[in-house]
């Protein structure tokens, strides 16, 4: 009999537990639990301490209010220039409504793939590759707002939708990359060629800078040489009117001066024709007969209208002496080549050949036939 009360105490114990725990649930934050009564919705648990009726009610769903995420697997989806890509996407959803959440649906999340792939389809069948490959942004707001729309009635918020990868097939890929290197090369040529470019104005526009300093430096030397080459003329000249030379003076520095003339490259051989000396006699009677000018002394002042008259006569003078020794050096060249001269025979017999005059005679101090002569007493 003791045995008997024994067990029923343990029964009634056990079952004053079971009722107990039950009767007490404890939900934690961010989470609600939907409960029954006799399988008819009563009410939703929120977190914290609740009381149910024991054998009553019951917990038909435990649902996680936190903003979840999850990844589909990559779906093949056809583009509108019929080419195959490969999808991923990533969805961001939060549960608002518990009830609706449990009885609008069954199996929300095999419902939101479905309506991700399908919507996912519609969108990427309406554009090309291309233009799937840069339009994330606009397709993640399309299918954003798809599944938000139709997730609404179901409790469910989908708070966002993105692409994670889109791989066309391997020949695309392909083609792709040879595209970008292509491009890339193109740019590095552009770049290479815009140096090049850029570099070869800089050395134009040095060049032209430092031709322009060039001439600019060449013509200001040239100005200062001519202003130089001016002011030696003006004053040698001024020193030769002052002075006023003699005509021995003049006489002498013209004899220096010959064998300068007679030192070219072109002047290799030297005839000297009979007729050379009366040329001489001529030259030296154009200088102002300088034989007979024995005590000439320079003067104090200058006349410069004599001067000019004086240098025009000699210079005339002295150009038609030079013509009758050019004619003459070409005669002798003539007679030595072995060519007949055009010269009148009575006028070559009439000539005779003077002896050749000696500088000296040119000066003044000695008569043609090599003698001195005296100079003459005022």
């Amino acid at each position: 009999m003791e045995a008997v009360i024994g067990v029923l105490i343990l029964v009634i114990l056990i079952f004053a537990i079971t009722t107990l725990v039950r009767s007490v649930r404890v939900v934690p934050q961010q989470r609600m639990d939907v409960v029954e009564r006799l399988g008819k919705y009563k009410r939703t648990l929120s977190p914290g301490l609740n009381l149910l009726v024991p054998f009553v009610d019951s917990v038909r769903n435990k649902l996680d209010m936190r903003e979840a995420v999850v990844s589909f697997p990559p779906q093949p989806v056809i583009t509108s220039d019929n080419l195959v890509v490969s999808i991923d996407t990533v969805l961001y959803y939060k549960i608002v409504d518990p009830v609706r959440a449990t009885y609008e649906i069954s199996g929300y999340l095999q419902a939101i793939e479905q309506l991700t792939v399908t919507t996912l389809r519609n969108v990427i069948g309406s554009l090309d590759l291309e233009r799937a490959l840069t339009s994330r942004d606009e397709i993640n707001r399309h299918l954003s707002s798809v599944l938000d729309e139709t997730t609404g009635r179901w409790g469910i918020k989908v708070t966002r939708v993105e692409i994670k990868a889109i791989e066309p097939p391997p020949s695309i890929r392909d083609s792709m990359e040879k595209q970008m290197r292509a491009e890339r090369e193109r740019r590095a040529t552009i770049l290479n060629a815009e140096g090049h470019k850029q570099a070869a104005i800089l050395t134009a526009e040095g060049e032209k800078q430092a031709s322009v300093l060039r001439a600019d430096g060449d013509r200001q030397s040239r100005i200062l040489q001519a202003e130089g080459q001016a002011k030696a003329i003006r004053t040698v000249f001024d020193a030769i009117h002052q002075a006023n030379p003699s005509q021995k003076v003049l006489a002498y520095q013209y004899l220096q001066a010959l064998p300068q003339i007679a030192n070219g490259t072109a002047n290799k051989v030297w005839i000297v024709p009979t007729e050379l000396s009366k040329a001489l006699d001529g030259i030296g009677g154009a200088l102002g007969g300088l034989a007979n000018m024995v005590g000439d002394v320079p003067t104090s002042g200058v006349d410069a209208a004599s001067v000019e008259r004086e240098a025009a006569e000699a210079a005339r003078a002295a150009a038609a002496e030079a013509a009758k020794v050019d004619e003459a050096v070409r005669t002798a060249e003539a007679q030595v080549s072995g060519d007949t001269p055009a010269v009148d025979p009575d006028r070559a017999a009439a000539l005779p050949a003077p002896d050749p005059i000696p500088p000296s005679a040119a000066l003044g101090s000695a008569d043609y036939n090599g003698q001195q002569q005296e100079p003459e007493r005022a």
